[in-house]
């Protein structure tokens, strides 16, 4: 009789899916580390929006999650989510912030509030145990040792570990992901997709005079030709969040990162066509911006999330553009399905100890596999289709707003609605059917 032990989780990664994964599993009585290559835990960016799928996969995870957005979100004043014409009004008044609505979709208790990452994680943070993260953890690479072995972790600090199963949350230069697909395959690294954009906070006492509250207190999409522009509160209402996309048609000229400083003149520049409202709105930019390249995995999608007792999620697994502000809440799908039928597995193995360890295992990755890569990877797809829509360039649709709306009323209510108890059940029942109930 082979003795019983519980399931150890190596998750590699302390962003917001590898914190969230982390809570989930400590709910659920399973053992974790996370392994984080920086020297502290801390999430770049200014603002980050959940849609209420993503909010309904918190509370399915761990309600605790889902209160730590909740602390820090700020609530959209208006329950309308508003598309509008940033750039015709150029042309009929250089001074004015009105802008023509082209639609817009009833949000109401659904939700779609927004905060400000750092405040996320910080919230995430303080529910972690003590001693449960090894900092400065940069993986090298990952031995599966065989059967009912575990699988050994060697980092470039010299330093090794081990685990039952690996996780990589480590985000969209993903090093597992290159493991398990291959560091010659052109899958296993991100694209850019000649869209950057410029990232910004305005304080509200700014942005409130020179908008108006109707501009300040809600998310808004202004669309034109070949940019756009996502804007809305976080911090409490005290900031609006301003992300402004640019089409690039050049190559994006550093290999090593995906951000570099920019000149708020250059985002003023990009925008310089469009309405009063976007150009009040660069122009109340702070000085100093970074300038953020949008890559993703559309152009090379992985074949799989998962090999043998190592899988990836979030961007490490289907890397989003930005457009249709889900990436993070499918990250969070993707580690409520872990985090789920790990602990049926992890059953299974205390209940059955004499059943393969590593074939059980295999089995749970193998139903994360089966329920979470077409869904997602359809996100990537959107995604994009979405920018190109906010900018005019997607021919099915061009400038016509009701062709507009129709199409970005399907693709947004497809994430919105999707049905997250569905999604655990199948969960169940897929992983019973490869395990043998």
């Amino acid at each position: 009789m082979i003795e019983a032990r519980a399931i150890e989780v190596a998750i590699i990664g302390g962003g917001i899916t590898g914190l969230t994964l982390a809570l989930g599993l400590q709910k659920r009585n399973t053992n974790f580390h996370i392994y984080e290559r920086a020297q502290s835990l801390r999430e770049i960016g200014a603002g980050i929006g959940f849609t209420p799928n993503a909010e309904r996969a918190m509370l399915a995870l761990d309600p605790r999650i889902h209160e730590a957005f909740k602390s820090v979100a700020s609530k959209n004043a208006s329950d309308w989510f508003q598309w509008v014409d940033g750039f015709s009004g150029v042309n009929n008044d250089k001074d004015t912030v009105k802008e023509d609505l082209l639609f817009n979709m009833y949000l109401g208790e659904r939700g779609f509030e927004g905060c400000h990452r750092a405040q996320f994680l910080k919230e995430l943070v303080n529910h972690l145990p003590q001693g449960c993260v090894t900092f400065g953890a940069c993986l090298d690479t990952i031995i599966d040792q065989g059967e009912n072995e575990r699988i050994l972790l060697k980092f470039h600090n010299g330093t090794i570990a081990e685990a039952d199963l690996v996780i990589g949350c480590d985000g969209i230069r993903s090093r597992v992901r290159q493991l398990i697909l291959g560091e010659n395959n052109p899958a296993s690294y991100p694209a850019y997709t000649h869209k950057k954009a410029y990232r910004g906070l305005i304080p509200m006492e700014k942005a409130l005079p020179a908008l108006g509250e109707s501009k300040v207190n809600t998310r808004l999409m202004h669309l034109g030709p070949d940019a756009h522009t996502l804007t809305f509160p976080v911090a409490g209402g005290k900031l609006m969040n301003v992300v402004a996309f640019v089409t690039d048609p050049g190559e994006w000229p550093y290999t090593e990162k995906l951000s570099a400083p920019a000149e708020k003149k250059s985002a003023i520049e990009g925008f310089s066509k469009f309405g009063g409202a976007v150009r009040t709105i660069m122009n109340l930019l702070p000085e100093d911006l970074d300038e953020w390249a949008i890559f993703d995995t559309y152009d090379h999608p992985a074949s799989t999330y998962y090999h043998g007792r190592i899988c990836i999620a979030g961007d490490a697994a289907h890397a989003s553009s930005p457009h249709h502000g889900a990436g993070a809440g499918a990250g969070i799908e993707d580690v409520t399905v872990l985090a789920t039928v790990i602990e049926v597995a992890q059953t299974t193995l205390l209940e059955s100890p004499d059943k393969s360890r590593s074939g059980v295992l295999n089995a749970a990755l193998a139903t994360y596999n089966a329920v979470r890569l077409e869904r997602s990877q359809w996100l990537v797809e959107s995604s994009r289709i979405l920018g190109e829509i906010y900018e005019w360039q997607y021919k099915p649709t061009g400038r016509d707003k009701k062709k507009c709306e129709e199409e970005v009323y399907w693709r947004s209510h497809k994430i919105w609605d999707y049905d997250i108890g569905q999604m655990l059940q199948e969960t169940t029942e897929y992983y019973k059917q490869r395990v043998g109930a």
